[in-house]
This record gives structure tokens, C-alpha cells and sequence, in this order.
């Protein structure tokens, strides 16, 4: 696996929530950082900064003369810090995809929530959505993000389903929408949608866990890497959703019982594996 994420010194977001649970699950993650901070925005202070492209570029063309295209089952990107990082991303793939056609690239499109909008640099979000999500073999938004991406409100699974497909014309086969909430969703708890179009036509399927009274960051990249590592593992769309769930889920409620900001994800290993609770994925018609 190769993750071109954010990196911060304290606490879990980006490559810093990702890369442990992948590694437990078994993958060994080339770990690309687009950030060097010293902890995520919304503390007093922040140190560090985001990296320069061409040192993005330098990290990405040294793990290539290693081979890590031929070893590599996956590509997943998440926060880029600038559009210049978002086109260093972007030329990566291309050539990724051309040497080893194999590949499966997963873009977590970090731009936003319904709590802040969006909160990257302005070039960055069309960037994400004309050049790396035609890219993407999967895509895994947050429900504004995928709203700003297909440009329309989405207030049912219904309406959710019929916008996917429309955004799979450019490109994603596979679609998962993570924080969902929906005009007829119980208002004690939270869904993901996972939208894909297989050769027996257009499938979607749903889980659904109770709300938790916290909203730590970083639960995007850690959904993100859990569903990628069961896939990569083997598991079909339904059962990665439903592993992300239910362990995303063990760490937010021990999250939630410690009372920190951030996550507990060193503290809940045995839980990102096999979560004690299972949250099933159940197929859902359009």
C-alpha cells in the first residue's frame, strides 16, 4: 500500500491515524507525507508546514525506483496542502496506473464538513474532483463532501444512489459515502453508503451505528484506511464496509469513554481487527 497523506507529530490524523491499523491488518504501507505538523488545526498553536510539491514529487519518484509500483495493491491519498501537491498526486497515479495497470487507487477527498465547509485552499477542491476522482477507482467522501462533488443536495438514499451514478460516468466504479444522514435517519445514529457498479449492474449497500456524543478528526482517514485494508485483504465491498464500521465504531466509543480529543487507535489495536461488535452492511435498492 502507498499512502500520500498529512503526517502530525501529536495526536491521529492523515498517515498518523492510517498507517498503524493498515499495519495491523497485515499491509506493509509506504507512507508519503503531503504535511509535516506538529499536531492538526484547531489547537492553540500548530508548528510545522505543509511540504513543498517538489519535495511530494522527489518522495513519490524515490519510491517508484524502489519498485513500490510493482510490489503495491493500492494507492490511497487523502489531505494534498496545496493544489500544486494535488497535481504531483495526480501525475503519480497516471504513471502508476500506466506501469502497473493493477493497481487500485482510493481517493479520500479531504475538503470539508458540515460543521466548517470546506476548509482547504480553493484550487484544491475542483482539482480533486476534474483530475483525481477520475482517477480513482473508489472514492470515499464525507456527505459534503460528496454533495460538493455532484454538486447536489442529497437528503435521501434514493437521490444518494442516482448521484453516485452520475459521478461513476468520470471515472470511480466504487463510491462510499461515510457520515451520512438522511431525512429518514434515526437521530441517535449515523450511516455509510457504499454505492458500486459491478457487471451485474449498479449495487449499494448500507450500515448503520449508533451517534456517538463526540467528533474527533481524523475519523475520515481512519475509515478510509480500514476499508481499503480489507479490501486489499481480500473482502468484497459489503464486508469492508461493514469491518470499517464496526471497528471505526470500537475506537470512537473507547474514544468517547476516555474523554480525549483525539482518537484512541494505539489503545483499541485488538479492536481495529475484530471488532467486538459487528455491524453488518444490508443490501439497499435504488
Amino acid at each position: 500500500m502507498i499512502s500520500i497523506q498529512s503526517q502530525v507529530a501529536w495526536g491521529h490524523v492523515g498517515n498518523s491515524a492510517a498507517v498503524f491499523p493498515m499495519q495491523l491488518h497485515g499491509i506493509d504501507v509506504t507512507a508519503v507525507p503531503t504535511t509535516l505538523l506538529s499536531n492538526r488545526p484547531g489547537y492553540p498553536t500548530i508548528r510545522g508546514r505543509v511540504l513543498d510539491a517538489q519535495l511530494v514529487a522527489d518522495l513519490l519518484l524515490g519510491i517508484e525506483e524502489r519498485g513500490a509500483l510493482d510490489s503495491s495493491r493500492m494507492i490511497l491519498s487523502g489531505y494534498l496542502g496545496s493544489p500544486d501537491i494535488a497535481a504531483v498526486v495526480g501525475d503519480f497515479v497516471e504513471r502508476a496506473k500506466a506501469r502497473n495497470p493493477a493497481l487500485i487507487y482510493c481517493c479520500d477527498p479531504v475538503l470539508g464538513d458540515r460543521d466548517r465547509g470546506l476548509f482547504v485552499q480553493a484550487d484544491i477542491p475542483p482539482l480533486v474532483r476534474d483530475r483525481l476522482c477520475p482517477l480513482a477507482d473508489i472514492i470515499t467522501p464525507n456527505h459534503f463532501e460528496f454533495e460538493w462533488l455532484c454538486g447536489a443536495k442529497a437528503t435521501t438514499i434514493d437521490q444518494m444512489i442516482a448521484q453516485a451514478q452520475a459521478l461513476m460516468a468520470r471515472g470511480p466504479s466504487t463510491i462510499v459515502v461515510t457520515s451520512a444522514e438522511f431525512t429518514k435517519t434515526p437521530d441517535q445514529e449515523i450511516e455509510t453508503l457504499a454505492v458500486e457498479r459491478t457487471k451485474d449492474g449498479l449495487k449499494a449497500w448500507r450500515v448503520r451505528t449508533p451517534k456517538l456524543p463526540i467528533s474527533p478528526s481524523g475519523t475520515g482517514d481512519l475509515f478510509a484506511s480500514l476499508f481499503v485494508s480489507a479490501r486489499v485483504r481480500g473482502s468484497d465491498t459489503p464486508d469492508a464496509l461493514g469491518h470499517a464500521a464496526s471497528a471505526i465504531f470500537a475506537v470512537l466509543e473507547r474514544t468517547a469513554i476516555s474523554g480525549t480529543e483525539e482518537m484512541r487507535i494505539v489503545e483499541s489495536a485488538e479492536l481495529l481487527v475484530h471488532p467486538k461488535r459487528r455491524f453488518d452492511a444490508i443490501a439497499v435498492s435504488s
